[in-house]
C-alpha cells in the first residue's frame, strides 16, 4: 500500500497474517516492530534472525505462519541467485 508502518499495523491488528519488504529505512519500521511484538507476533530478518533496526529487509508475521514464510522467501531468495547466477 506504500507504507511499510500500517502494513505492520494491520499485521499487529490481524488484519494480515504477514508482510515482508525490503529497502526499508528504521523510520519505516520502527513503531511497526513494536506494534507487532505488542499483539504476539513475530518479526525476523528472511532468515528467521534477529531483526535489526537497521537492517533493510523485514518479515513480520501474527507468529502463526512466520516458519512457512522463512521457507517461502528462502525459495524466492534461491531462486533470484540462481538466476542471476
Amino acid at each position: 500500500m506504500g507504507s511499510a508502518a500500517i502494513d505492520l499495523a494491520y499485521t499487529a491488528a490481524g488484519r494480515y497474517e504477514g508482510f515482508w519488504e525490503v529497502s526499508l529505512n528504521p523510520w519505516d519500521t520502527a513503531a511497526g516492530v513494536l506494534l507487532v511484538e505488542e499483539a504476539g507476533g513475530r518479526v525476523t530478518n528472511f532468515s528467521g534472525g534477529s531483526f535489526d533496526i537497521y537492517q533493510k529487509a523485514i518479515l513480520a508475521t501474527n507468529g502463526l505462519v512466520h516458519d512457512e514464510m522463512i521457507r517461502i522467501l528462502s525459495l524466492t531468495e534461491s531462486a533470484a541467485g540462481s538466476a542471476a547466477g
